[in-house]
């Protein structure tokens, strides 16, 4: 016990102020997530701008494979960040190095495996992913080269967990900032400057994960816990799985919205066919929405993916008091952000969707009327991934990927598919906010339970 307090003193998450942490470690992980989203954003304004509709469409019908890469990420990345923390909370350096190497292992090797799978069965994958006919050839085009950059995606946002772990969070920022501002500028000049057109996007965005992984891995060989050394990164299934089972829940929640987003595709697809807007409105109209979602979103991630080293290297070390500190000041924070971006949401949907192109008067009208409605309860959306990644933190990872799959599979879901049966196209679009207030619901309940059970454990400690 002795050599355990000797260790949190010594380390600043036990010791310092918990605003200082949250900015410490929050700025920069809101920072990489939001760099991750805008990596298919920037892609998106260029296509609006040099495409138009059409090619919007083929990133939306493309964007579940990139949901899969985060979700193998963060499966890996997130998990084994968890496990190092709360290992080293209880001051056992050697076995915290263990999940660090065995994470950095399988990021690279899974990355290989879907980008292989992928240009194997690409054109049979698109299909399933609700593409129409007339979008498919700019969807092939594209994936058939961001595919080749799977395993340095997922590096990237794997590895920044990594990275933030070891108390470097700023340097973690910069290797997802480097590879977007690289994409950014590449874009228009492959895209208009070389005319080429969905290659010119999707090349620019893998030459910027290229750079982003040879930053994470020129870290890794310098981890500041310690060295890793090839032991360290040969596979034990028993210390990879405990990572993985931390990092299950964000990795569910991502499997969940590719597949809400596959069967949202086909849904629009099929009953925008059957409405007066057609079957690629809809289709181009939810990529757009979902995405500058997916930013917003990537900020409420980013800061709960900020709190979780902090809260998880204080319940190892049983400073229940400050994991109660750190996820008042999350919450807090991410209202603030809920409401501000719910303000935008409802006053200037008009102007956020014109950003990525013109289009007619019935895909204006269908885009405005499905922002508002879809992303009613922004407002509330801080609470279940800070729920969630509450629970993975304090290594109870049932509960978090229970909560995970709330909104995505357990409402969203069933919602889509039973809706539109009744009211058309309009089903998909009231199912958005139905969801995300019964998730809010569940996952504020089961989060206000687990507090009053930490507070139990810390007045025993007390007494």
């Amino acid at each position: 016990m002795n050599n355990q307090a000797s260790h949190v003193k010594e380390n600043p998450l036990g010791v310092k102020p918990i605003g200082q942490l949250l900015r410490q470690f929050a700025v920069p992980s809101i920072v990489a997530m939001l760099v991750s989203a805008l990596y298919n954003i920037v892609d998106q304004f260029f296509i609006g701008q040099s495409i138009g509709e059409l090619g919007n469409a083929a990133t939306n019908v493309a964007f579940p494979l990139s949901t899969s890469c985060t979700a193998i990420a963060l499966l890996i990345g997130s998990g084994s960040a968890a496990a190092f923390n709360l290992t080293m909370g209880k001051g056992d350096k050697e076995k915290a190095l263990y999940y660090i190497g065995n994470a950095a292992t399988l990021l690279v090797s899974l990355g290989i495996v879907l980008a292989i799978a992928a240009e194997l069965f690409l054109e049979p994958l698109l299909l399933f992913f609700g593409s129409p006919d007339n979008v498919l050839g700019y969807a092939l085009d594209y994936v058939r080269i961001t595919a080749i950059g799977f395993p340095c995606l997922i590096l990237s946002i794997g590895g920044a967990h990594l990275i933030r772990a070891d108390g470097s969070p700023t340097y973690s920022m910069l290797c997802n900032l480097t590879g977007a501002v690289i994409n950014t500028v590449l874009d228009p000049l492959f895209i208009f400057g070389f005319h080429m057109g969905m290659k010119g996007a999707a090349l620019a965005t893998v030459i910027g994960q290229v750079v982003s992984a040879l930053m994470i891995l020129r870290y890794l060989t310098r981890y500041k816990a310690g060295r890793l050394t090839r032991k360290h990164l040969a596979i034990q299934w028993r210390i990879a799985g405990y990572g993985m089972s931390l990092g299950l829940a964000q990795c569910i929640n991502q499997i969940a919205m590719m597949t809400v987003q596959i069967v949202m595709n086909n849904s629009l697809t099929y009953y925008g066919a059957l409405s007066a807007y057609g079957a690629s409105i809809p289709l181009a109209c939810a990529g757009i929405i979902n995405k500058v979602n997916a930013i917003f979103f990537a900020v409420c991630i980013g800061l709960a993916q900020g709190f979780l080293p902090i809260a998880s290297f204080n319940y190892g070390a049983k400073q229940y008091d400050r994991v109660k500190q750190v996820l008042k000041l999350t919450y807090i924070a991410g209202a603030v952000i809920c409401v501000t971006a719910f303000i935008m949401f409802q006053t200037f949907p008009r102007q956020i969707i014109g950003i990525f192109g013109d289009g007619s008067d019935q895909y204006f009208a269908f885009a405005v009327r499905y922002f508002r409605i879809y992303l009613l309860m922004t407002f509330i959306n801080n609470v279940q991934p800070l729920s969630s990644n509450f629970f993975t933190s304090i290594g109870k990872p049932a509960k978090g990927t229970f909560l995970s799959l709330t909104r995505q599979i357990l409402f969203l879901l069933p919602l889509i598919v039973i809706f539109p049966r009744f009211f058309g196209i309009d089903g998909i679009v009231y199912a958005g906010p139905i969801a995300d207030a019964m998730a809010a619901a569940v996952s504020a309940a089961l989060l206000v339970h687990e507090l009053r059970r930490m507070g139990k454990k810390d007045e025993k400690i007390t007494e």
